[in-house]
This record gives structure tokens, sequence and C-alpha cells, in this order.
């Protein structure tokens, strides 16, 4: 098995051989390329996996678990590098008049790794397995929605809905969805065994995972390597030198402060790719004192978001307004007020809230996003302004999804985003929702999140959208104070087309979408 030289990796080493350069590309397209060809072993260095890391698709919780599963498994539908909708397990898909019922058709010939064929009782078994009441899955807010699902015939698939979803076609292509083989009603998970492009050779929770090509896929205009081994190196400098030392061909999470040195060299690429990640600092609104408003809001007008897009993103991004819609997307609120940094605004809150002034820590790791530790010391410098004693708090990276993040009241995370409005909403938002990390429940924001799901009318829902995202600002527990750009890097080797920005890394879909030039 390939191994990697750990002691090699070094800020030190990665400075002398590298020189000083402040530009890093940002195109999304690398130039003229030649026709992608099969083969090759390729190595991708993440930011992410944990030894608390499972197969279960209901539990996936960061972007290591989030490749592989696009990589082993199918969904029914597929977002495009361009953000469209796009059939993948499903060959087509339509609605009836009132978007409450879908019908999904699924591909013929369709094979399991294990030579199973991919049948509807799979689909049916694989989306129930996030549902009822008892579900601890990450997805089961945004398949709440159905109430039923039915097989038609041999091939199609009926989705039945509690209300019009004029967007549920979306919904099934989240990662938390692949299609898995399922006996008597209940899905395989634990072998590992999907539909996907590359089949799964070994899984090492927090350390490494390897694949190989699926040579039975039923698209042969993808998954051009012949081989990929997926490795954690959640230190940042390891990643860094890593890439520039040749271990790795490929590294997420690039230290932003480090891209302008990592461009300078002739056979590296810094990619900088515009979507809907953001960086959050989640308070948990049932746990004092951020049950009250008036300290969330303090908290809010305390981060001076420019200076952390400047020394944090170091222009990689945009300021945030505390809710997790992005600039770009459909119903994105524009008219809603930009919130500043504002000391007078924050102390006046506290003092609405009966306080002179405010001793709270916050956790962070880098496990979070890239340089977290250092964005809470400048939210702490700026909060000093404020009358807020803010401590930041530095929590291991292995381990801070399961034991810090959602266990704490005061934690650093990060959102990819998600395509549409309602799954973002539905999926963080939600009352009751397992990864509603700040235990916010409002009922007028219910309300809306249902009404707007089946709402057709375009103006209307548009409205819809728009209070909402007023409402997760103004009364929300998330200080959403930057959006940032996805930015990687790779060799000169790797060739790829247009990027997808619904994840990080090409959507995740890297494994089947790059190839050796």
């Amino acid at each position: 098995m390939y191994r990697i030289d750990r002691s090699r990796f070094d800020r030190r080493t990665f400075l002398k051989s590298s020189a000083l350069s402040i530009a890093a590309s940002t195109l999304p397209f690398s130039g003229a390329l030649a026709a992608p060809k099969k083969g090759g072993h390729f190595r991708m260095g993440k930011a992410h996996g944990q030894t608390t890391d499972t197969l279960d698709p209901g539990t996936a919780e960061n972007y290591f678990m989030n490749a592989l599963l696009h990589g082993i498994h199918g969904r029914l539908t597929e977002v495009a590098q361009d953000g469209t909708l796009k059939p993948e397990v499903a060959e087509s898909w339509e609605a009836s008049p009132d978007a409450t019922e879908y019908r999904f058709r699924l591909r013929q010939g369709l094979t399991f790794h294990d030579g199973k064929s991919v049948t509807v009782e799979d689909v049916i078994a694989s989306i129930n397995h996030h549902r009822g009441k008892d579900s601890t899955s990450a997805a089961g807010p945004i398949v709440a929605p159905i109430e039923n699902i039915s097989a038609e015939g041999s091939d199609t698939v009926v989705f039945k809905l509690k209300g019009g979803n004029a967007d549920f076609p979306f919904t099934l292509s989240d990662f938390h969805l692949p299609i898995c083989p399922s006996v008597d009603g209940k899905i395989d998970w634990r072998s590992g065994i999907g539909c996907g492009s590359y089949v799964l050779k070994e899984f090492n929770p927090g350390v490494l995972a390897r694949f190989e090509r699926n040579p039975n896929h039923w698209n042969q205009d993808v998954a051009w390597f012949g081989s990929i081994e997926m490795i954690t190196l959640l230190d940042q400098n390891a990643r860094t030198t890593a890439l520039v030392a040749g271990d790795v061909d490929a590294i997420d999470r690039v230290d932003l402060r480090a891209a302008g040195l990592m461009a300078r060299r002739p056979n590296l690429k810094i990619q900088s790719v515009p979507g809907n990640q953001h960086y959050v600092f989640a308070m948990a609104t049932n746990t004092d004192p951020f049950t009250d408003n008036h300290v969330r809001m303090a908290l809010k007008h305390a981060v001076n978001r420019e200076e952390l897009v400047e020394k944090i993103l170091f222009g990689y991004g945009s300021v945030g307004n505390d809710h997790p819609i992005g600039a770009g997307q459909r119903y994105f609120n524009h008219d809603l007020p930009q919130r500043q940094y504002d000391p007078d605004k924050a102390r006046w809150h506290l003092q609405q809230a009966g306080l002179d002034n405010l001793t709270i820590s916050l956790s962070g790791s880098d496990a979070a996003f890239v340089n977290n530790v250092d964005a809470i010391t400048l939210y702490q410098n700026s909060a000093k302004s404020c009358g807020i004693d803010l401590t930041p708090i530095r929590e291991p990276k292995d381990g801070y999804w399961s034991d810090v993040w959602m266990k704490k009241p005061f934690t650093s995370v990060y959102w990819a985003g998600r395509p549409v409005e309602d799954q973002m909403f539905t999926t963080v938002y939600s009352c009751g929702a397992s990864w509603n990390d700040t235990a916010w429940c409002n009922k007028r924001f219910q309300e809306l999140l249902v009404a707007a799901r089946s709402e057709l009318d375009e103006s209307t829902r548009r409205n819809m959208y728009w209070e909402m995202q007023d409402l997760v600002a103004n009364e929300g527990g998330a200080v959403i104070p930057m959006f940032a750009n996805y930015v990687f890097a790779m060799n000169d080797k790797i060739g790829h087309g247009a990027f997808g920005a619904n994840w990080d890394v090409d959507g995740e879909r890297w494994m089947e979408r790059w190839w050796f030039q």
C-alpha cells in the first residue's frame, strides 16, 4: 500500500522550495486540453475525515465522506457543473401539475458493484432509510415532506408529497441520499457496495480510502482514473507540503496565506470557485445567554466582517449577512440591509438584555475552516469595543464534529450551502432538524418554509424566501460573517472541465470528472 512520508510535511520545507507571489488562478477552466483518457493512480489530500466516520450515508458530515459517497454511489439526480439538474440513476422524471406527485423512471441495466441489478425496491429502501420519526439522518428533514413512496411496475418510483414542491428533484441529488442495495426493505450500507463509478477497496476512517474504477458503470464517459487514494491530512502544513513535494496530486482547503507561494510554482494550479460556502459561528439558542435575541444581535454587530474577508479569506470570498443564501442564488434577498460592525448597537442590545457586559467562549478548530482560531481571535479583538469578552477555545481537529459541534453552546462551522433555498433552510434551520446547530425554532419561519415549498407563483414564493432570510438574519442564532470561495490546488498533470460550485472541489465529484493529461 502507498505510504506518505509525513516527516517531509513541514512549513519550512515548503517555504524553502517556493518563491513569493500574490497571484492565484481563479479560472474555472484549465484551457485547451487534450481529450480525457483513462488510467493512472490519483491521490487526493483532504482536510477532512475523522475516526468516527462510518459508511452510513445518513451520518456523513464532512467533505471526505461527501466525496467518498459521490464516488461509490449513484443518486436519482445529479447537480451538473453549471448548476442545472440532470438524471443519474433515474433516466427521467415528471411531476403532476401541482408538484405534489413525481414519477422517476430508472435507467435499465444498472447494477451494483457485486453484479446485483438496481431495482425500484432498492430506491424505495434507500430513501426510507432517512424517513420516520426516529430518524437521526441529516437528510431526515429534506425527505420529511414525502408522504408515500411506491413502485409502479419494475422501472418507476412514485413519490407522493404532503404538499407541492417544485424543487423536489434537487432534493434527491443530496449526497446523503445514495441508492444502496437492499434486503427485506433495509439498505446494506456497511459493505460499501454501490452503483457508482468507483468501487471501494479499503476504508480506514480518519486515515484513507482506496478506490478502483468500476468497469461496469453505466456511463463510460466518466471516471477516468484507474485507481484513487483519498488521504486524510487534517494539518494545513501537511497538505500543502504533500502537494508541493508531489506526494499527492491535489488538495482541498488551500492555506490562503500560502496560495500566492503555491501559484508561483510552474507545476501547480490554484483554483478559486465562488459558491454558497459560508463560515458560521453558531449559537445554541436553547442555552443561556443565547436564548435572548438581544445577546445574539449584540454578537452579530460585534464582528468586523470586512476584516475577516481580508485577513482570513485574503479576498477569496465576500461578507455575509447572517443568513445562508448566497448572492448568486435564485431568491437571494438583495434588499436586506448589510449588517455592519457597530459597537454602539452591540452595546445597546446588551443593555436591552439587562447586561453591562458579556463573557463567553467560542470553540473552533481548523476542522471547521482554515485559520478558524485566527478568525475567532479577530472576533475577540473587535468584540472588546462592544463590551464583550470573547475567549477563543482551540479544539482538537479529530473528533471536532462528533465531540464539539452541536455539543458546546458556541461553535465554529462551515456550510457548503445547497443548490436551492428550501434544501438549505430545511437542513439547518427547521425546527428539530438533526443538523440545526443553533437549535433555533421559529413559528413564522416554519410556516413560510412549508408554504414556500408548495407555492408555484414566482413572485409570492420570492417574497416568502426574502422574509425567511430576514428572520434568520435578525432572529436566528447564526453569525455568518463571510462567504468563502472554494479554493483548492492541483498539479499540472490534472485535466478537468468547468468546476461545479454546489460543493467544494468540483461539487466533490472530482473522482469521475478529472483525468491525467
